[in-house]
Order: structure tokens, then sequence, then C-alpha cells
């Protein structure tokens, strides 16, 4: 069973968060990971831009960042957990993308959270040309996955445990 942990800095953890770690959890089910503990962190631009100045020497906002950490572990039980790191995903940038390329908010973050977890999978692109294999890949999951929204407007803020895969995750 995979699990999700969505949390937010700098920015109030949205209703649909978990919305969002369904969404994610059902890619990783497409992708035939088993056992994962991925981590999703939402943020502003002024956060993102601070760990891509301090990892990638590029002292600019970014919609998303992947760190890998590609560990297993031991669970308490025993069995082993895959750890393939952190995503994290700036909400202003996520906005601006969709307005730039004429997309729903939600379609956006759909494809910011494909691209974080084929990132933590190992796979990478030398440049954001549309025939690279790891965006063909992107894309076609991202349209085999549509369906029910993430984002729904206007939804409470989530507070106290997030239960997802019948896993109970505690948000910071």
């Amino acid at each position: 069973m995979n699990r999700v942990d969505v949390h937010a800095e700098e920015v109030p953890l949205p209703g649909w968060a978990g919305a969002l770690s369904g969404f994610a959890l059902t890619v990783l089910d497409s992708l035939g990971k088993t056992n994962w503990d991925l981590s999703i962190l939402l943020c502003n631009d002024a956060y993102i831009q601070a760990l891509n100045s301090q990892y990638r020497a590029l002292d600019e906002p970014t919609d998303v960042l992947s760190f890998s950490l590609g560990e297993t572990v031991p669970d308490a039980g025993g069995l082993a957990r895959y750890l393939p790191g952190d995503i994290v995903i700036s909400l202003e940038t996520l906005e601006e993308n969709a307005r730039y390329f004429h997309v729903n908010k939600d379609e956006e973050l759909r494809r910011l959270v494909i691209h974080g977890i084929l990132h933590l999978d190992g796979m990478d692109h030398e440049d954001n040309e549309p025939f690279r294999p790891m965006l063909q890949l992107q894309e076609e999951l991202l349209e085999k996955l549509s369906g029910k929204p993430v984002i729904q407007e206007g939804a409470v803020t989530q507070r106290g445990p997030l239960v997802t895969g019948g896993t109970e995750l505690k948000l910071s």
C-alpha cells in the first residue's frame, strides 16, 4: 500500500489536500508502485525560489521541484517501505502556468504531481520538448487519469489527520 502525505509551507493547507493525496495514490498505482511513502509540499513562490536557489543555483521561482531520497526502510512491522523523496509545488506558479497555457488549475496541478513522481521514479528530460519520453508519459497519464477534479474551489482548509489509502497521516 502506498502512502502520500500532503502538507503546506507559507500557504494555508487547501481543503482539497485529501483529493490531491488520492490523485497521487492513483498515479503511483498506475505506475505499478507499491509501498511508497511520498511527501508533497505546497508552498508559495518565495519558498520554492529559496529552495531553487539553494539546490539548483537558480534564483527564481519554479513550478515544481523533486528532491530524490530513494531509500528503503523497514516499517514498524518489518515490511520494506520505499521513501522516494519529496515533491514541492508552488501554488502561485501553478496559477501562472494555468493562465499561460490556457488550462484550468486542476489540470496543471495534476500535471505537476505526475511530473514530480516521474522524476522521483528516475525519469528525466533534457528540455521541455513535448517529444521527450518522460513528457510523453506525463501527458498520457494526465489524459488517462483525468476525472473528478482535485482542486475543489471553496473547499474548507483541512484540519486534523489526513487519511489516505487506509493509513492515517499527520499533517504538519
